[in-house]
């Protein structure tokens, strides 16, 4: 037997024209909620341009809400991303740091201002197309909300998610969080959604899929440098140090320097390892193992606790990036402020910007930006 339509109460969902969020919104309706779709506008500055996809995700997400017959809703928040978002990846970038734009994207848009505006249309719950799951644990201090992994772990977006609190949480549904992408892709076809075919966006949060150097050129002036090797010979000129990112191979404009070679006349590649801001030097190394790019320790600031501390365990396991496996770590200190780690095996390109993430087994413990 079906519930009836709304008995659950009402629902607003993020929906960006996206095959995942389309497939969640239905999967609200068939769970007896009320839905109400937010196509949420975030980024203005060029959006005539081939990458900017916005119109079409409009046409997606409205014909999507009229198959689904669900109610839609264009909303505008350019002003808070340029605000929150875009001028924090920028301060971060000129600063010789390589921030993660959909970490801060997440906790300042979709889960701040969409949260405030879906309250006022009298919504009980947001929604968005994430891969991860919300659990509520029993405690005695009353209900405490846990951010799961997805359960298909190739699609699995609580890194992103980190920085969640328990407010945001306890008002959140992920639908897709039990679910393999495979099965969402079925259900699209099997409803004959417009965007069943649709690929997944891979560019930066609301900001499209572009050539980024060229992108973030408009934004931050080119400051050339000399290009080193840690024994201090120039082998070439870096165009800004924010245009590159520890452990970055393509792009470092310096392919005809040999430097170490083997018997057989081949060498290793090149890779960038270290900025020198006062003195606006790039470092590169060669090989994928040298001692520059490896790292067993790190620190990070700016923390963020889901269950609102720091954990109490010092063994977990940990992402210094998204597309990474757990590695295993133990915590030297964690507190509100900073957090300190120290890992069995030593971690590639460990980049200041992103964001370390900590989970103890399928529960992300929170995080912060590495230092």
């Amino acid at each position: 037997m079906t519930t009836a339509a709304g008995s659950k109460g009402r629902v607003v969902i993020g929906l960006s024209g996206g095959v995942d969020s389309s497939v969640s919104a239905w999967l609200l309706k068939q769970q007896g909620y009320e839905v109400i779709g937010l196509f949420m506008k975030n980024w203005e500055d060029d959006d005539d341009t081939e990458y900017c996809s916005s119109r079409q995700d409009w046409l997606d997400a409205a014909s999507v809400a009229d198959l689904l017959d669900i109610e839609i809703e264009a909303v505008n928040f350019a002003a808070e991303y340029k605000d929150r978002v875009f001028a924090e990846f920028l301060r971060e970038y000129t600063a010789g740091r390589t921030p993660n734009p959909d970490v801060l994207c997440n906790a300042e848009i979709k889960f701040k201002a969409f949260l405030d505006h879906a309250m006022s249309l009298g919504a009980e719950r947001i929604a968005t197309g994430h891969y991860a799951r919300v659990r509520a644990v029993q405690t005695p201090q009353g209900d405490q909300y846990q951010l799961l992994k997805g359960v298909d772990q190739s699609k699995d977006q609580s890194y992103f998610l980190h920085r969640l609190n328990q407010a945001q949480l306890s008002r959140t549904l992920f639908p897709l969080g039990e679910i393999e992408k495979t099965e969402v892709r079925r259900i699209a076809e099997q409803l004959q959604l417009p965007n069943a075919k649709k690929k997944d966006s891979t560019g930066i949060c609301f900001i499209g899929e572009r050539p980024f150097r060229e992108f973030l050129n408009r934004y931050l002036p080119t400051k050339p440098g000399p290009i080193k090797t840690p024994e201090g010979k120039v082998v070439g000129e870096h165009m800004g140090l924010a245009f590159y990112t520890y452990g970055q191979r393509k792009g470092l404009g310096i392919g005809g320097i040999k430097g170490t070679q083997r018997d057989d006349g081949t060498a290793d590649a090149w890779y960038a390892a270290r900025k020198d801001l006062p003195n606006n030097t790039l470092y590169v190394v060669q090989g994928h193992d040298h001692p520059w790019l490896l790292n067993h320790n790190l620190s990070a600031e700016n923390i963020s606790w889901v269950a609102g501390q720091a954990p109490t365990q010092t063994q977990c396991a940990a992402k210094t990036r998204y597309r990474q496996s757990d590695a295993a770590c133990q915590i030297l200190h964690a507190d509100e402020h900073k957090l300190s780690l120290h890992f069995e095996q030593a971690q590639w390109a460990v980049t200041p910007g992103q964001s370390v993430v900590l989970y103890d087994g399928e529960v992300c413990l929170g995080g912060g930006i590495i230092q």
